[in-house]
């Protein structure tokens, strides 16, 4: 298996010029949070962020017209074909019952075969998982990609037993597509370096991220746990970026107000063969264009990252990303506390976050 190493928004950008994938796809998944329940859901901002990508994921979809709501808004933003399924209404109980949907850009992707919701025999996931193959139009490439939304439940254990039992889902995965690269996408609510993924990485799968945080926080610019991932199989697809997407970033929100408008989660993504991500710049954000170049492989660089990959930092709002920016070079993390109101015990967070290049210096 060969191994790649997560990047945090490498090939990040943000431009005034429409999104337009010029090779290969990019692959995105997102817990978009209730959408279809009326909830005050800026479907818009959804669009918005999605039309970055040519294939995603979507997890929390309560209702098959608020799928229609998007592709219709995807394709007025971008004036374009879009097209999307969606798995039946799944879940244990009467009240709390969700889809799983999928969305692509035709010019880009095109559904191949095999849609199809698993049949949990032993009854252990409260929403089985969905898949389906979708073929790149350009390079011909098949991916068999699922959609999964682990339980939170009641504690821990509830979303172990699920993340265990994907040991063998890879295995019918691989039996249901032969010869087909295997992909699962979704909001795993665990943490990929849990013990509970054993079986899985016994089975040949990798997790795409392993060092930045997905979960929006109360505190804006603060993100917590990595939830949302992508399982794959390294060796079999040719993947060139991945990451993040701190989305109240590009529309300037607070966090409070994006996690109601939008989600509580952002996206995940990547690239496959040098596909490059680009987002469309918000009219009403103070945000200027930003062209960055690629970013050292599984590390927020102090010196050299964008802005906004600084604020995936613990404490790092966009007020404090842009102080880090203003005051370069910094010679160790230590000397973040001259920024205001970073002290030792915020600085050694950032320090432990695993999410740092190396800088030199002791904190």
């Amino acid at each position: 298996m060969i191994y790649r190493t997560a990047r945090l928004l490498s090939g990040f950008m943000l431009a005034m010029a429409p999104a337009v994938a010029t090779a290969d796809m990019i692959i995105g998944s997102w817990n978009v949070r209730q959408l279809g329940w009326e909830n005050g859901k800026d479907i818009k901002k959804l669009a918005h962020i999605i039309q970055s990508m040519d294939l995603i994921a979507i997890q929390e979809l309560m209702s098959d017209d608020a799928l229609g709501e998007l592709v219709n808004q995807l394709e007025t933003m971008t004036g374009e074909p879009w097209e999307s399924m969606a798995s039946h209404s799944l879940g244990k109980g009467k009240r709390y019952r969700e889809h799983y949907g999928f969305v692509w850009r035709e010019s880009e992707v095109e559904y191949a075969q095999g849609a199809v919701v698993f049949l949990d025999h032993d009854d252990v996931f409260a929403r089985e998982p969905f898949s389906a193959v979708f073929r790149d139009v350009e390079t011909g490439l098949e991916l068999a990609l699922a959609n999964l939304h682990v339980v939170y439940g009641d504690s821990v254990a509830d979303r172990v037993q699920e993340v265990e039992a994907l040991g063998d889902y890879w295995e019918w995965l691989e039996e249901v597509y032969p010869s087909t690269p295997r992909m699962i996408a979704g909001d795993f609510n665990l943490e990929p370096g849990h013990e509970a993924w054993g079986e899985l990485r016994a089975a040949g799968a990798l997790p795409a991220l392993e060092r930045v945080a997905t979960t929006l926080a109360h505190e804006t610019g603060v993100f917590r746990s990595l939830y949302d991932n992508f399982w794959y199989e390294s060796a079999s697809l040719p993947v060139t970026d991945l990451g993040m997407i701190p989305f109240p970033s590009v529309f300037g929100m607070e966090h409070d107000v994006a996690r109601s408008e939008v989600s509580d989660h952002a996206p995940v993504f990547m690239a496959l063969d040098d596909a490059e991500l680009k987002l469309i710049a918000w009219p009403s954000a103070s945000t200027s264009p930003i062209d960055v170049g690629q970013l050292a492989p599984g590390c927020i660089d102090l010196n050299k990252s964008p802005v906004t990959a600084l604020e995936g930092l613990p404490h790092i709002g966009p007020a404090r990303a842009g102080l880090i920016e203003d005051n370069r070079p910094w010679g160790s993390v230590a000397q973040l506390t001259d920024i205001d109101g970073l002290g030792h015990t915020r600085v050694a967070d950032i320090n432990d976050s695993g999410l740092l290049c190396p800088l030199g210096g002791s904190i």
